[in-house]
């Protein structure tokens, strides 16, 4: 499997560089990289807390969201025309050098209100 890294930006500007295998979702590479980005549902497609916001260019390169995925993007805070759960969003090589912005807040309706423990 190759390696592949990419940059999240957080809602304050702070940049974490973020180094994983081809196939490794976003949602868990922002986690090993204590990237703040939640993931309430665990990357169950069940909620949109690992919305991030993806290069036009990436977006455009990659399969199109499910119906699933769809549904929980319209519950997202902050949506634009490039957002993608992290969850579903699988590295690949040409993701390589990618900056991927996190929103400035999320909207979790998946645990009625009740903040899940940071991973």
């Amino acid at each position: 499997m190759k390696e592949v890294t990419v940059t999240f930006i957080e809602p304050d500007g702070n940049e974490v560089v973020a180094t994983g295998e081809e196939g490794t979702n976003l949602m868990e590479l922002a986690h090993e990289n204590d990237v703040d980005l939640e993931g309430a549902c665990e990357g169950a497609c069940a909620c949109s807390t690992c919305h991030v916001i993806l290069e036009e260019k990436i977006y455009d390169d990659l399969p199109e969201p499910t119906d699933e995925e769809n549904d929980m993007l319209d519950l997202a805070f902050g949506l634009t025309d490039t957002s993608r759960l992290g969850c579903q969003v699988l590295l690949t090589p040409e993701m390589e050098g990618m900056r991927i912005k996190l929103p400035s807040a999320t909207r979790n309706f998946y645990v009625d209100g009740a903040k899940p423990a940071h991973h």
